[in-house]
């Protein structure tokens, strides 16, 4: 090794990947191992995580609650900038990346540790937000990252390795689907699901209940929000994490969030995912709603442009980028206003919205309706139709003048003879 390793924190999850990891690091760098988990909402994943990694000859096992860090400083900010990646994925294992990552380096840091390690492979996203997120933070910390440097290269191999190295898996050789679970998404990628052309089985959905098999009887949920952050729902006020798990249990109720998508990876591959976002996707829509009646059109159409950006800039795994930090300061402005609720119907896999209400609403029905009154005449709207107009206009009189037609001007028929 071109530098010796005392001790590394791993990012850990107790999979069979991140469990032969232990011990092929103490093997390659001789070196003191320490398992890092952040839960983000994994649920019983994290069961008997501490007990898995001594097993394995990790020296200790960290664990620390982040849900509702997860929830304040990473999704409610991506939930203001109406951020989706290429129209549908709502960035669920993305922006968990980064606040892992985070932790991953202040424990690092607390420990003495010299190094860093993740179980990301090579042909993968998360290795960049890994990574770019070690860089942001600590860039004087080793970087160890086992796919790229080990011959393991199959499931099948990994087991034969945890078997040779007495780690207790509870995995076997039948192939499972890649799963990534927290707090915002569930996603599903791997096995039948390689081949886009398939469609997904309905024992592959884990969280949501299909939409067929909802309850006949639509849900009415009330989502209010301060300044484009969420609150409470239905009345009740909720902490950040706890209002996320209440709306995933809803919208798991009743079919909502599932997209079956096909999207262009950071490292240049196509890769098909299935994602479960129920309670995401609710909060996306809510908050479109509520932003309609509190930005003036120039913000809002602007605010989407820059969404786009801040999408791609979260799945690149640039959240700790300075043009990241700067459009929040930017999307921060824009929510100012953003207070009100917003009423929704869950139906069979479907957000209906019924209502929305806000006091700092730009609506104002005296105004949209075509009665005359002190604020808008309509007389007034021709003179703007000939400014608004005005190039459009010139051009075809240009046009007129040069030739006597515009350029759109419809053909004569009378002069088509039929055969």
């Amino acid at each position: 090794m071109s530098k010796r390793i005392e001790k590394v924190v791993l990012a850990y999850s107790g999979g069979l990947d991140t469990s032969v990891i232990v011990p092929w690091l103490r093997e390659n760098y001789e070196c003191d191992v320490i398992c890092f988990c952040a839960d983000v909402g994994q649920g019983e994943e994290l069961s008997g995580l501490p007990t898995k990694a001594a097993a394995s000859g990790a020296s200790k096992c960290i664990i620390e609650d982040l849900r509702d860090e997860f929830a304040q400083d990473f999704l409610f900010p991506m939930l203001q900038s109406g951020a989706v990646y290429e129209r549908q994925y709502l960035l669920g294992t993305s922006i968990a990346r980064p606040l892992i990552a985070k932790w991953q380096v202040a424990i690092a840091e607390a420990e003495g540790a010299d190094a860093v390690a993740h179980g990301c492979t090579g042909k993968g996203n998360d290795q960049v937000r890994f990574e770019l997120t070690y860089k942001a933070l600590n860039p004087t910390l080793k970087v160890i990252a086992p796919w790229r440097e080990w011959e393991i290269r199959s499931r099948e191999d990994a087991l034969a390795y945890a078997r040779a190295h007495k780690v207790p898996v509870e995995a076997t050789s039948t192939s499972n689907y890649s799963r990534d679970r927290n707090l915002w998404h569930l996603s599903h990628e791997g096995c039948d699901l390689e081949n886009p052309a398939n469609r997904p089985k309905e024992s592959t959905y884990q969280w949501t209940v299909a939409p067929e098999d909802a309850p006949d009887e639509p849900e009415i949920v009330e989502v209010c929000f301060e300044r484009g952050v969420p609150v409470s729902v239905n009345g009740v006020h909720l902490g950040p994490a706890a209002l996320v798990e209440m709306l995933n249990g809803l919208g798991a109720k009743h079919g909502v969030g599932r997209i079956d998508l096909v999207e262009n990876r950071l490292v240049g591959m196509k890769s098909r995912g299935i994602y479960e976002t129920p309670g995401g996707t609710i909060l996306h829509v809510a908050h479109r709603e509520l932003e309609s009646l509190c930005l003036d059109r120039d913000t809002a159409h602007f605010k989407e442009q820059v969404a786009l950006r801040y999408a791609d800039l979260i799945y690149f795994g640039k959240w700790y980028h300075t043009l990241r930090q700067a459009i929040q300061l930017f999307i921060t402005e824009t929510q100012k206003t953003v207070t009100g609720w917003v009423r929704l119907k869950l139906y069979k896999g479907n957000v209906a919205v019924l209502g929305r209400h806000s006091p700092n609403s730009l609506y104002r029905e005296d105004l949209a309706t075509f009665g005359q009154d002190d604020v808008y005449s309509q007389e007034d709207a021709a003179g703007f139709i000939n400014l608004f107009g005005l190039q459009m206009k010139v051009q075809a009189m240009m046009e007129v003048s040069n030739g006597g037609r515009t350029r759109y001007a419809a053909p004569d028929y009378s002069k088509f003879k039929r055969d």
